[in-house]
């Protein structure tokens, strides 16, 4: 899971503390979590979706399917 985030950040070639400004937090909080030193709370992760375009579940490493899926009604 903590690859994923790090790549998906890469991916948009952004640094880790202009992500943690996306999310209202430390470059140092952030970064704990990319190194799985700390685990990452619920909204976070559903931030990092958002944000990602992602699901958790491809975040947390359940699925290989990147798209998020379609909302629930």
């Amino acid at each position: 899971m903590y690859s994923r985030i790090r790549d998906l950040r890469e991916d948009k070639d952004m640094s880790q503390t202009e992500f943690a400004k996306l999310l209202g937090m430390s470059q140092t909080g952030y970064s704990k979590y990319e190194t799985g030193e700390n685990d990452i709370p619920t909204n976070i992760l559903i931030q990092l979706a958002r944000i990602h375009g992602t699901s958790t579940d491809y975040l947390l490493g359940i699925t290989d399917v990147r798209e998020p899926y379609p909302p629930c009604r």
